[in-house]
């Protein structure tokens, strides 16, 4: 008889002791905050009531699906585009707050209606059942999304890991500073996969939060060393100690209707490798605890997209742009083993107090980009592993020519739109098509048609 794997990790219904949670929900909130704020930066959206949104957005959904499903939510990337037809260059140059804040209120109104798209969805799912949702979205689809979404931030990562702080840019030790950003990042990096690979017990889930740490002191080291600033305290125009976020509300907009609610739909595939990423993860953790409990989060896609829909609400009415669950969350779920839902819980409500004080969000803020490129490089690296996770755990067929070509046409339209066009813009019969968003489609499309006569494969 075998005995029992005592393994390491959190399933969802499980809470860590007080200590350990805080610093679960310090890891979490790591790795989801350079993309929300980049989001924010790049729409010209504000940047604390982005930050207050993805905290509160993330307590709404985590509640909304009955504390069943352990997803962070955060900006989405897939949304930029639209948002920034609304709120464009020339308002922002104008430099005028009220001009600004009524674009970014347009905005919300069409956040806010394309959440209906993704409610939508959820309810038809939850209908139609699970059988049909697999044959329009098999592993194939979902497990080559879940690769591309990983992949397709490559580029980011290594830009990221050889940033230089703006005060050397075009000086003389604009070389050094790259060197030493290198240096920076790769520390970072190999600690933490030292931490995740080495580090046992208790110590082996927070892998992510203690390659920071070594990141950001050698970051501190070589500063003083170089007298190069790569942590500053100067990243924000925020001061004083307390700061509520600006909050604006929705305005009526056809435009904005118009825009960013059929972006909604290319979002779905997204949120269902999401899903089914965690699925495979924490069953796979609850069979190593030597748990016969069964989550059957996959049955809860259509809960899922409903809670999804509801978060996109919850954020567009209240400033914040429109969102999604996050894959670096994810990742870092699956490095440290650590699915609890009081974690999440928990990093949501210090996500929104961070929002608020001002001295948080500088520390935040001051951690260098060389860092965080060295946390990314790896974080996204397991993004597109975990897409072969899903093929593998569904058992696809690699010598099928129907399973090859799907597979084909989503990396290369997902990975050649994200690296052939520096928007990440397909142009297209007059249109600028999303990359991710059309390698979905294309994605869904071609399995569709090549279904047509084929028998249903039945699983051994």
């Amino acid at each position: 008889m075998a005995s029992k794997n005592n393994a390491i990790g959190y399933l969802p219904d499980e809470r860590p002791p007080f200590i350990e949670l805080i610093l679960f929900a310090l890891q979490q909130i790591v790795v989801m905050f350079p993309a929300t704020v980049l989001v924010a930066l790049i729409t010209h959206f504000h940047v604390s009531t982005t930050i207050f949104a993805s905290g509160l957005a993330t307590l709404c959904f985590i509640l909304i699906t009955g504390r069943k499903i352990p997803l962070y939510y955060g900006s989405s990337f897939s949304y930029i585009t639209a948002i920034s037809s609304i709120v464009t260059a020339d308002i922002v140059s104008a430099n005028d707050p009220a001009l600004l804040n009524g674009a970014i209120s347009e905005a919300q109104f069409g956040i806010i209606m394309s959440a209906f798209v993704s409610i939508a969805a959820g309810f038809i799912i939850k209908a139609v059942g699970q059988d049909l949702i697999d044959k329009i979205l098999p592993a194939t689809v979902t497990g080559s999304i879940a690769m591309i979404i990983g992949l397709s931030l490559a580029g980011s990562a290594l830009t990221d890991a050889s940033a230089i702080p703006a005060a050397v840019a075009g000086t003389s030790d604009e070389t050094l500073a790259q060197n030493m950003a290198w240096v920076i990042s790769l520390i970072t990096l190999i600690s933490t996969i030292a931490y995740s690979v080495y580090l046992k017990g208790k110590l082996s889930q927070l892998p992510i939060l203690f390659g920071l740490l070594t990141g950001y002191a050698s970051a501190l080291i070589i500063g003083w060393i170089t007298g190069i600033p790569f942590v500053s305290f100067n990243n924000t125009e925020l001061s004083g100690i307390f700061n509520i976020p600006e909050f604006t509300l929705p305005k009526p907009s056809l435009r904005a209707v118009a825009a960013i609610m059929p972006i909604a739909i290319a979002t779905i595939p997204e949120s269902t490798a999401h899903v089914y990423q965690l699925d495979i993860y924490v069953n796979d953790l609850a069979k190593k605890k030597g748990s016969n409990k069964r989550y059957n989060i996959a049955d809860k896609l259509g809960l899922n997209l409903i809670g999804d829909g509801l978060g996109d609400i919850i954020s567009g009415f209240i400033g914040g742009p429109a969102g999604t669950n996050y894959g670096e969350n994810i990742s870092t779920m699956a490095i440290s083993k650590v699915f609890s839902v009081p974690v999440l819980i928990a990093a949501s409500i210090i996500t929104m107090i961070i929002a608020c004080f001002t001295p948080l969000v500088n520390a935040v803020y001051s951690i260098p980009k060389c860092v965080i490129g060295g946390l990314s490089i790896y974080l996204f690296g397991v993004i597109a592993a975990q897409g072969i996770t899903i093929m593998l755990d569904r058992k696809v067929d690699m010598f099928s020519s129907k399973n090859l070509a799907i597979i084909a046409i989503i990396l290369i339209i997902g990975l050649g739109g994200s690296f052939g066009y520096a928007d990440g813009m397909i142009p297209m019969f007059g249109l600028k098509c999303p990359a991710l968003a059309t390698a979905a489609v294309a994605g869904i499309i071609f399995n569709l048609i090549l279904s047509i006569g084929k028998k249903e494969e039945k699983a051994e």
